[in-house]
């Protein structure tokens, strides 16, 4: 553990004008609300709109003498991959990224801008692990180096830095530090530094619940593979954590919170709408998570929530909003057998619906012959609690009704 905070500390040296050393700035929204002092480290400031640029400068800037003939690959859909770009461009040394077939238009073109004439993207596969599969053959024909994302101590002592910034800008007593967790690489550069010179801050880990498997290795007591995961928090969701991480993280943090992706969506909604601050999925976990906390633990401490990364696709704002709506309980769908009468569906907006409720999706074909037809009916309700009210008057109009929220088959086979 010694040596590897050693690695931190030279590692800072590295990195000494390549990134930035991002804010910590005190959330008086978030502090009012909770009754605490919570900070934000902003690394969705960092060069690359992600901390991962840490880790990926580090490793490749230890072998830019003799390792710069046969050059390095990764395999990233994300974070990872601009941040190898980058390292690759600053450095003068070619890189081969291997990206899914599937990933969208405007990430590669921010690897290409990071990356410029030193790196080649090769698009293979419809998922990371068909991309990662075809990097590691790649390198095994090329005699390449592969920068793995997470599980290398050169990428955990670049992720690292982020703790000491923390340590040197923030003169507070930390009490709790909040810390995303995908690979863990983050994590465990993090567990290390304030195990060295922060012992008495607790370590929370924060997870999607979709794809904790971190929470599960350390319940295992073993690093361990999930069959499954929740790809939505995609820059949190990996099937196994790394080793090197594991290692080091079950013995220091303090707890894991598993944060439901919906939970996850409201705070990225919140942190836009009144904060203007623009967060991807896994930047928005140490936040969300606060709200997850007894609160009679938080109040009156010192609290650091990590912003991991601001590299959101603008084109899931309508995931991210139902998501959330979903989650808040305001969102909901419903197959409703009209009757097949004048006026059915005039009593249905008439006395079905609330005062403030309102249709968002409606489905119908007329079905000749029949009593009755079935429909699709999306409504978004203007409190949680109305649920009940507008169920009891469904059965006071007599329609029968299935409420796909609580039947995800076959709310995937009907809405998608």
């Amino acid at each position: 553990m010694n040596d590897l905070f050693q690695n931190i500390l030279k590692a800072a040296e590295n990195l000494e004008g390549i990134v930035k050393h991002t804010p910590i700035l005190k959330n008086e929204k978030w502090s009012a609300k909770l009754n605490a002092n919570i900070y934000f480290k902003r690394e969705d400031l960092q060069v690359v709109r992600s901390y991962k640029i840490r880790g990926a400068y580090n490793k490749i800037y230890q072998i830019r003498h003799n390792k710069h003939q046969i050059g390095i690959v990764c395999a990233s859909a994300g974070n990872h991959a601009q941040g190898v770009a980058m390292a690759c461009s600053v450095l003068g040394i070619q890189g081969t990224i291997f990206m899914p077939t599937t990933t969208p238009a405007q990430k590669i073109r921010q690897v290409e801008y990071f990356g410029k004439t030193s790196v080649e993207i090769v698009l293979f596969g419809d998922t990371f692990d068909d991309a990662s599969k075809k990097a590691l053959e790649y390198c095994e024909e090329n005699k390449s180096i592969f920068v793995h994302p997470f599980d290398d101590f050169e990428v955990i002592s670049g992720q690292g830095t982020v703790g000491l910034e923390i340590l040197q800008d923030l003169k507070e007593k930390i009490d709790f530090l909040f810390v995303p967790i995908g690979g863990g690489g983050l994590a465990a550069g993090l567990c290390t530094v304030f195990s060295q010179l922060s012992p008495e801050t607790r370590i929370v880990g924060v997870e999607p619940e979709g794809a904790a498997s971190m929470k599960v290795s350390i319940q295992n007591n073993e690093n361990t593979t999930l069959k499954e995961i929740d790809r939505f928090v995609d820059g949190a969701a990996v099937k196994r954590v790394g080793d090197k991480n594991f290692d080091i993280c079950k013995s220091i943090l303090s707890e894991i919170v598993a944060v439901p992706e919906g939970k996850v969506c409201s705070t990225i909604l919140e942190l836009y709408n009144e904060e203007a601050i623009v967060v991807e999925p896994a930047g928005a976990l140490s936040i969300s998570a606060l709200e997850l906390f007894p609160k009679n633990k938080l109040v009156g401490k010192n609290i650091v929530c990590i912003v991991s990364g601001s590299n959101n696709d603008i084109l899931r704002t309508e995931e991210i909003k139902e998501k959330s709506l979903f989650y808040e309980g305001l969102k909901h769908y419903f197959l409703i057998e009209f009757p097949q009468r004048p006026g059915a569906l005039k009593d249905f907006v008439t006395f079905g619906l609330g005062e403030k409720d309102d249709i968002t999706f409606f489905q119908f074909n007329k079905k000749h012959n029949k009593e009755s037809g079935p429909a699709i009916v999306g409504v978004e309700l203007h409190e949680k609690n109305d649920l009940i009210a507008f169920k009891e008057r469904l059965d006071k109009l007599n329609f029968n009704f299935t409420h796909l929220n609580n039947n995800p088959l076959l709310y995937a086979q009907l809405i998608g």
